[in-house]
C-alpha cells in the first residue's frame, strides 16, 4: 500500500473517506473498506420490501440474540414492527450540558410503546467522542465520521447486554430516495463537488488535491448521476462507518435496507412532489396506519455546540484559524483528521 499523507488528508476531508483503496495516512496504518460482496434482493415494489424485511427480521431475532437501534425516523420505526415482543431497542440522545439539542428518544418512545418493546437511551456526550474517538480510529486507520462514536457506545452496550447482533435501518435513504434535497435540479461536475464535499481541502491544508475520482465515475455529458452515485459510493462510505463501531464492540451489523436494492428507475417526480423514499413511507404507513410520517431528522449530533469554544487545529499541516467560518460537522472532520495525525506520530 502506497504511503501518501497529503491524498489521504484531501480525501477524507472531502468524502469522510480514503477513496484509493491503494494509500494510506502510514505505514503503521491501512484504511479498511467496505465491500458488497454479497447477494442482495432486488425491489421494485413496497411489499417485496415489506417481505423481505419481514424474512430477515424473523431469521436475525429468532434466538433472542438481536436489538434494534431505533432512532425516531421510518426506517427503523418499520424493523420495530418486527422485533419480537419485549425484545430490547436502543436510541441515541446526545447531551450538552445547559441546553436543548435535537431528541429523538419522544418520537422513538411511539414505536416503543405501539410494538410493545424494551427501550433503553444510550446518551452520548462530548467526554465520549474523546474516549472512543482514537480506539475507532486505530481499527479504521483512518480518521472517523462522528456517527462512529454513537455507534460504537450503543454496541459496547448491547453487548454487554448479552446480544451478538444490533440491528440497524441504514442505508434506507441511501437505496430508496431518501436524501430528497438532492434529487430537485440536475447536478452537473462542479455543482455537485461543492454540494457534496464537506471540506474543501485548500480551506485548512496547506498543502493539498483535489479528489474527484468518485464524482467523474458517474457523470455523463456534464450531468451527475445522483441516485447511482448515492447507492453506490456513498454506501459504501457510510457502511464503513457502521461496520468499524461494531467491530470494535465485537458485535455484528445487520440492516435489512443494505441487504436489498431498488431494481426500477428512481422516480424523481414523486421525490420533488413530497415522497421522498416513497417505497419505504408505503410500508410505514402500512404498519402504522394512525400514526403520521414524522419529519426526517438525521442522526442528531450537537457539533456546533460541541466545537463552540475550539480554537482549531495546531499542527503545521492546517492554515492557522481554518476552522473560524466552518460549522460544527466540517470542524469535527477537521478535528478528527488532526486527532489521527497524532495517533500517527505516536
Amino acid at each position: 500500500m502506497e504511503v501518501d499523507k497529503k491524498y489521504c488528508m484531501s480525501s477524507f476531508l472531502m468524502y469522510r473517506a480514503i477513496v484509493d483503496e491503494t494509500k494510506s495516512f502510514s505505514k503503521k496504518y491501512n484504511p479498511h473498506h467496505f465491500k458488497v460482496d454479497f447477494p442482495r434482493i432486488p425491489i421494485s415494489n413496497s411489499l417485496q420490501l415489506e417481505n423481505s424485511i419481514k424474512d430477515m427480521m424473523k431469521e436475525w431475532t429468532k434466538d433472542g440474540k438481536a436489538a434494534l437501534a431505533l432512532s425516531g425516523g421510518i426506517d427503523s420505526a418499520i424493523l420495530a414492527k418486527f422485533m419480537p415482543k419485549g425484545s430490547k431497542v436502543y436510541t441515541f440522545q446526545c447531551i450538552v450540558p445547559g441546553k436543548k439539542v435535537t431528541n429523538e428518544v419522544p418520537q422513538a418512545s411511539k414505536y416503543v410503546k405501539e410494538c410493545g418493546l424494551k427501550h433503553e437511551v444510550i446518551e452520548i456526550y462530548w467526554e465520549d467522542m474523546e474516549k472512543y474517538a482514537p480506539i475507532l480510529m486505530n481499527s479504521k486507520g483512518a480518521p472517523i465520521h462522528s456517527i462512529e462514536v454513537q455507534i460504537y457506545k450503543a454496541a459496547l452496550k448491547a453487548k454487554q447486554d448479552g446480544y451478538e447482533r444490533l440491528i440497524f435501518g441504514e442505508t434506507s435513504d441511501i437505496n430508496y430516495g431518501g436524501l430528497d434535497k438532492f434529487f430537485f435540479k440536475e447536478w452537473t461536475f462542479g455543482d455537485w463537488m461543492e454540494r457534496y464535499c464537506y471540506v474543501m481541502p485548500y480551506l485548512a491544508l496547506k498543502d493539498y488535491e483535489i479528489v474527484d475520482e468518485p464524482i467523474r465515475l458517474y457523470e455523463k455529458n456534464g450531468i451527475i448521476d445522483v441516485h447511482e452515485f448515492l447507492r453506490n459510493f456513498t454506501l459504501k462510505t457510510s457502511m464503513g462507518s457502521y461496520i468499524n463501531a461494531c467491530k470494535c464492540a465485537d458485535i455484528e451489523f445487520k440492516s435489512p435496507y443494505l441487504m436489498t436494492f431498488m431494481s426500477e428507475p428512481l422516480d424523481y417526480n414523486r421525490i420533488q412532489k413530497g415522497e421522498s423514499k416513497y417505497l419505504v413511507r408505503e410500508v410505514f404507513q402500512r404498519l402504522y396506519p394512525n400514526m403520521e410520517v414524522p419529519v426526517k431528522i438525521s442522526m442528531p449530533r450537537p457539533m456546533a455546540e460541541w466545537f463552540a469554544n475550539w480554537k482549531g487545529p495546531t499542527r503545521k499541516e492546517f492554515w492557522p484559524q481554518c476552522t473560524k467560518d466552518m460549522n460544527g460537522d466540517q470542524k469535527w472532520l477537521v478535528w478528527a483528521l488532526e486527532k489521527f495525525l497524532n495517533i500517527c506520530d505516536e
